[in-house]
């Protein structure tokens, strides 16, 4: 597909890793305004993976890439998930039987770097700026091309909002806000049974997703990855806010990252690992709320107290963006082709103590962000500090841990 004279330059937009509220906003805006400017936009599919499924001796990327126009970008721009799909994929590390038939004879190792194939196929499509949207894994892929010299600018986007160098990701107000929500609607149920409400919910590595909503009020306590915590501990202050409590309830949310003292690792789903070396995370939740019925007797005289366990899982990531999922991709869009037009490269866009900016794109694999426990995390009282907001951004935390 050669590059058409006509425009002004063509623009790649691909989504990687879990789909969240706010991906198609950020779609639209960056196509508009690019559009606007005199571009061209290829959308391309699946992620990263679609960089590879295309065979350039056949000449047909259909099935791989489209070409977004604003009748196209309109019709989904105010809702949820991605329509150019996505995956977790890592092009510099796959494996032997994802490489695609048509590279098969030149890469059969049991891992394979495919990245010289994705540089011949941006060429290929006349792709010149790349924009990426998702996790420090995508990201981190995308920092990989602009050392080779493609010019990417990253958008960060993770339920968790765990990017390094940005307050903010794509996706993490729609899952606070439906977290909230949702602890608040079984709340009729604890209450109904006098159990405990034991809610898991997404944090891989940071509990920001379990800490913001029990900041707002949506639990009593809160357990986080950044610090593994002692149930017999957490069973005497649930049975305390418990009798508290008028209808004799109380919540506790539980990051799926969370380990209990002495734990080795994270509960899995099952072992199998992504390109990324991760395994499904899963099953923390029904493991606190079986060890708090079994220890709950040595605080409630004797007599256990029966828990409702619920796994939030793809409920917080479905359906339409939240006010500040559409408000905010809509910024970082624009900022994107503010750098490109400047002819700026190699940049995250980000929001930093409520202003919007812009960082190296290395940031995202420089350090992990996680909560500053010391400064955000009462851990003997399994709960946010509510001290010392001056100055605060509207999501409390900063992009500094």
């Amino acid at each position: 597909m050669p590059k058409n004279q006509k425009y002004r330059g063509t623009i790649g937009i691909l989504t990687g890793g879990g789909d969240v509220p706010g991906l198609n906003p950020a779609i639209r805006a960056i196509t508009v305004r690019a559009l606007r400017e005199g571009y061209r936009v290829m959308g391309i599919r699946r992620g990263w993976s679609g960089l590879i499924e295309i065979d350039r001796e056949s000449g047909n990327t259909a099935d791989s890439v489209v070409e977004l126009t604003e009748e196209v970008v309109n019709k989904v721009g105010r809702t949820g998930g991605t329509f150019l799909h996505t995956s977790r994929t890592r092009l510099s590390h796959v494996p032997k039987d994802n490489v695609p038939e048509h590279f098969r004879k030149d890469f059969a190792d049991e891992i394979n770097d495919l990245t010289p194939e994705v540089l011949k196929t941006l060429e290929f499509l006349g792709i010149e700026t790349l924009i990426p949207i998702g996790g420090d894994d995508t990201l981190s892929y995308g920092e990989h091309l602009h050392k080779q010299g493609v010019a990417v600018i990253a958008m960060p986007k993770t339920m968790d909002n765990d990017v390094p160098g940005t307050d903010y990701c794509i996706g993490f107000s729609t899952c606070v806000t439906r977290t909230i929500e949702m602890t608040h609607a079984l709340r009729t149920s604890a209450g109904s049974h006098e159990r405990f409400l034991v809610i898991e919910v997404f944090g891989r590595y940071a509990g920001f997703t379990a800490l913001l909503p029990t900041m707002a009020g949506a639990a009593d306590r809160c357990v986080i990855p950044e610090h593994e915590f002692d149930v017999e501990h957490l069973c005497e202050l649930m049975t305390a806010d418990r009798r508290k409590n008028p209808s004799s309830y109380s919540v506790v949310l539980v990051s799926e990252g969370a380990t209990f003292a002495g734990m080795e690792e994270m509960v899995f789903a099952n072992q199998e690992m992504d390109m990324f070396g991760h395994k499904k995370l899963g099953g923390i939740g029904d493991r606190v709320a079986q060890a708090l019925k079994n220890v709950s007797p040595k605080f409630n005289k004797g007599r256990p107290v029966d828990v409702i366990s619920q796994r939030l899982g793809y409920m917080v990531r479905c359906g339409d963006p939240d006010a500040m999922d559409s408000i905010v991709p809509m910024a970082y869009g624009n900022l994107a082709m503010d750098l490109i037009l400047d002819g700026v490269s190699g940049r995250l866009v980000n929001v930093r103590n409520g202003r919007y900016d812009n960082v190296p794109i290395d940031v995202v694999s420089s350090r992990k962000k996680i909560i500053d426990v010391d400064k955000y995390y009462d851990t003997d009282r399994m709960r946010p500090f509510y001290t010392r907001f001056d100055g605060s951004p509207v999501f409390i935390m900063t992009s500094d841990y």
